[in-house]
């Protein structure tokens, strides 16, 4: 229930080290309804590399997206999520949370690693909590941050930048 601009500032972090990136706005907030709105957006665009992505539910459905259209893709963004189905082997799994997430069920996030593919790659932001990958104020039941959203912003998208891009 966040409106999509709350992950701009994310988003813009990437742009700014060369990912193009696609905010998408999902209907009624919440990624369940908009799912399939990745497929639209890869046909509009003739990128050879696509990664999904999200937050929270959003993460989740990009997950099952990803495990639905793992053809299309070439890995998935996790941020404070986990997948609840396989993705295939040749997939790329980023999977970031924060600390002092309070929402995050880490034994789903533990069960979810069984589905992961060959190339998953996590981080644990240290002070980082739930809503502080966008920028939508507190949210009930999250853990007390101890860095800024900016900076765990930062350090999530200087994460996804060093295994989301080709490496030479």
């Amino acid at each position: 229930k966040v409106e999509a601009e709350a992950y701009a500032p994310l988003l813009h972090l990437l742009a700014e080290e060369g990912i193009d990136v696609c905010l998408v706005e999902m209907p009624f907030h919440l990624a369940f309804f908009g799912m399939n709105k990745a497929g639209d957006i890869m046909q509009e665009h003739p990128y050879s590399h696509w990664f999904v992505g999200g937050h929270s539910l959003g993460g989740a459905m990009a997950a099952n997206y990803a495990a639905n259209h793992a053809e299309q893709l070439t890995g998935v963004i996790l941020c404070a999520a986990y997948p609840t189905k396989s993705l295939e082997k040749h997939l790329v799994e980023i999977s970031i949370y924060g600390s002092e997430d309070g929402v995050l069920d880490m034994d789903k996030v533990a069960a979810g690693k069984s589905y992961a593919p060959e190339a998953f790659c996590e981080c644990v932001i240290e002070g980082g909590n739930h809503a502080q990958f966008g920028n939508y104020g507190a949210q009930q039941g999250d853990g007390i941050a101890l860095i800024s959203a900016e900076d765990q912003q930062q350090q999530a998208a200087e994460f996804i930048v060093c295994h989301a891009l080709p490496q030479d």
